[in-house]
């Protein structure tokens, strides 16, 4: 959070990181119903309780998501529910201050598998993706919300990725396959 001046607000990173509580199937009603409050209902809350504030102060609000969020792939459906329904909900947001003339910046951050110690570990031999430094993915961030960027992909490649989800699934299909380790995530 920024600050301008006494009781003002000019930035509100949202960054929450919810994984499949322990002793719970990722694939249960309670997971799913605690990653949608972890990683998409306080988003929500925390938003509505700043926007009066980055209203007055003409900020920015950068919220930080995920790949998953963008492009669907094998054993994610909880987290990648939660996600989506950033994208949807900042999104329609980002439209209703548009029309409403209100002149707060919305910064979706698409970030991919980072190098922190917990993230890496629920996905070790599932992907055979390589993690990406945590530093520079928070340099992204910061850059991108203090330009007020709409978007921001890293690694940048995740951006041509998000692309091809509309106009071509099947190769996205394969490129998703490619990273997957079939056998060890149908273990998980």
């Amino acid at each position: 959070m920024g600050l301008s001046g006494p009781g003002g607000l000019d930035y509100l990173v949202l960054n929450h990181l919810g994984a499949t509580p322990a002793g719970s199937r990722s694939r249960s009603v309670q997971a799913t119903r605690w990653l949608m409050q972890v990683n998409f209902l306080s988003y929500v809350q925390l938003t509505s309780l700043a926007l009066p504030s980055l209203t007055d102060s003409k900020g920015s609000l950068v919220v930080v998501s995920s790949l998953l969020g963008q492009v669907p792939t094998s054993f994610s459906r909880p987290y990648s529910a939660a996600k989506f329904a950033l994208d949807g909900f900042f999104g329609s947001l980002r439209r209703e201050l548009d029309v409403q003339d209100v002149n707060v910046a919305i910064t979706m951050c698409v970030l991919g598998l980072r190098d922190r110690a917990s993230p890496a570990e629920g996905v070790r031999g599932v992907t055979r993706a390589k993690a990406a430094p945590g530093p520079k993915a928070a340099l992204a961030v910061i850059r991108g919300g203090a330009t007020r960027a709409p978007g921001v992909f890293y690694p940048w490649r995740f951006r041509l990725l998000c692309l091809l989800r509309g106009w071509l699934p099947h190769p996205r299909a394969w490129f998703i396959r490619q990273e997957l380790n079939v056998t060890a995530a149908a273990a998980a």
